[in-house]
């Protein structure tokens, strides 16, 4: 069931030339700056994935405050964690314009705001456009970055650095719970929404973290990548290929993109030394218009690359097995979320309450969840393992004991089988390696900032729709079943889709015969 690189990879051309110079490594590949990335990510994650794992604290203050439906009230954290991974395309572009690190300053800024005007709602509506929206949209210019930046520096190791990143999810579930309890106990939930948007500037320092890498050092880390991965040079060269055939980033477009940021530039210092016996007035008008003239390039090229990606001739959706990844995205994050919902009824039903308030079945899967990442990241970085293979085979495994929990009846099967749960979630963690592996790193962001959004509209859609049919059938398992179907679905095309879009191999030259 092994799928190599260039069974999955993102076909854009052959250039035999990529990795054929020696070239020494960057010290910040693998090691070095790169680990404070990982730690800058798991921060990131304990503010912003640790904060909406803990809404459930705020969720009944405000049941108590305005007086609203439950399912109205919802509706705000539903909102916040569906908004911040389905913006997750749009911030593609924001990364393309202004860089990682830009977009996640701004992006803290934007979530901190969000907590903060949420302090003063007067009825829920408020919160759906301050906490729903703002954060949320804060939260997502955040959180794409943050994976990004580990995919950008780590090789050999991604599987790992993503992994101990994301576990970050898990400790804040447990800090910021106890977090917002205190603060809601002690100063009210308006004044703890007030202090977390306070706690959440720290993100700002998070994005500071995210030194961009050079065009040098990403060319570095695609030939530590063609060296270490049997020699597979073509698989390399797929990304600078594409990005050569849309026409944006061609030569001939850089060199009058180029040449048209100088003249503007050229032309504004010679205004300005010609201007120099003028008022500083209109010194600063010629600044003005310069910094415009520079922002237009910028985002002109931006633009062009973002909406090429996406639609043009080398699109992200002319790869198979990349749009049968987004239709796995649309299932699979429901199906995870499931259990959350419908545990506490499992436990009632069957009268399990005293073992489960000794240690509840959801803390079973939010801790073993956290080792899961961390172990799955080190099998997938072994250098005999297929990370395509093991990501299947923790899907196998999820939909299995999706499909089986409703069977179990007693606490210690509903214990072994939530700890299988939170264990083969933890492919959460090889889902940017398993994008990055199909598209390349050049298109990482827009990439998976599509993967995210088809998960955020399965985090928005799940809930809702497993308590439709809970509404219908009067039966908590046909939730199971059915969510647990269609993530069957989900996975049956990963699996199919590498040998069904898989191209036949060319016939080789005389010359490369000869070779």
């Amino acid at each position: 069931m092994y799928a190599s690189r260039e069974d999955i990879g993102y076909d854009f051309g052959d250039d035999s030339k990529v990795g054929s110079k020696p070239i020494k490594p960057n010290p910040n590949i693998d090691g070095g700056w790169a680990w404070m990335i990982v730690l800058s990510s798991f921060l990131v994650h304990i503010l912003i994935m640790g904060s909406q794992m803990a809404l459930g604290i705020l969720n009944m203050e405000w049941l108590e405050e305005f007086n609203q439906s439950r399912g109205l009230t919802a509706w705000v954290s539903s909102l916040s964690m569906g908004i911040t991974l389905i913006v997750g395309p749009f911030i593609g572009l924001f990364i393309t314009m202004c860089g990682c690190r830009k977009t996640a300053i701004i992006g803290g800024i934007l979530n901190a705001l969000g907590w903060i005007l949420s302090a003063y709602a007067s009825n829920v509506h408020y919160l759906f456009l301050t906490f729903g929206v703002t954060a949320g949209v804060g939260s997502g210019m955040v959180y794409l970055p943050a994976v990004v930046m580990v995919g950008q520096y780590f090789q050999k190791r991604r599987a790992l650095a993503q992994g101990l990143s994301t576990t970050g999810t898990g400790f804040g579930a447990f800090l910021m719970t106890a977090l917002l309890k205190y603060l809601c106990r002690e100063f009210g939930w308006r004044n703890a929404m007030f202090i977390q948007g306070a706690i959440s500037l720290n993100l700002c320092v998070c994005g500071a973290l995210m030194r961009p890498l050079s065009h040098k050092d990403v060319n570095e880390k695609y030939v530590v990548r063609s060296n270490s991965e049997d020699n597979q040079a073509k698989a390399l060269s797929h990304s600078a290929e594409a990005i050569k055939s849309i026409g944006v980033l061609s030569e001939e477009p850089d060199k009058k993109e180029e040449a048209t940021n100088e003249e503007v530039l050229d032309t504004g210092k010679r205004i300005e030394i010609g201007g120099k016996s003028r008022s500083g007035k209109n010194m600063y008008g010629l600044r003005i218009l310069k910094t415009a003239s520079q922002l237009t390039v910028t985002v002109r090229k931006g633009f062009g690359i973002w909406y090429s990606s996406y639609f043009g001739a080398a699109s992200l959706f002319t790869n198979r097995v990349f749009v049968a990844f987004i239709i796995w995205a649309l299932f699979a994050y429901s199906s995870f979320v499931i259990p959350f919902i419908h545990l506490p009824e499992i436990v009632k039903q069957y009268n399990l309450s005293r073992q489960n308030n000794i240690f509840p079945l959801t803390s079973i899967i939010a801790i073993v969840h956290i080792f899961g990442k961390v172990i799955l990241g080190i099998i997938s970085d072994l250098p005999c393992i297929s990370t395509w293979n093991v990501f299947l085979m923790a899907n196998f495994t999820l939909v299995t004991c999706i499909l089986t929990l409703p069977l179990m009846q007693t606490y210690i099967s509903l214990a072994v089988v939530c700890a299988l749960i939170g264990f083969s979630s933890g492919y959460f963690s090889l889902m940017p390696v398993v994008t990055e592996d199909l598209v390349g790193t050049k298109h990482l962001a827009n990439a998976y900032g599509i993967i995210i959004c088809a998960n955020g509209i399965s985090a928005l859609l799940g809930p809702p729709f497993a308590g439709w049919i809970h509404d219908i059938t009067h039966k908590y398992d046909f939730s199971f079943y059915i969510c647990g179907l269609l993530y069957m679905v989900g996975i049956l095309f990963l699996f199919i889709q590498p040998y069904i879009g898989k191209k036949q191999p060319r016939e080789k030259s005389t010359e490369e015969a000869q070779v």
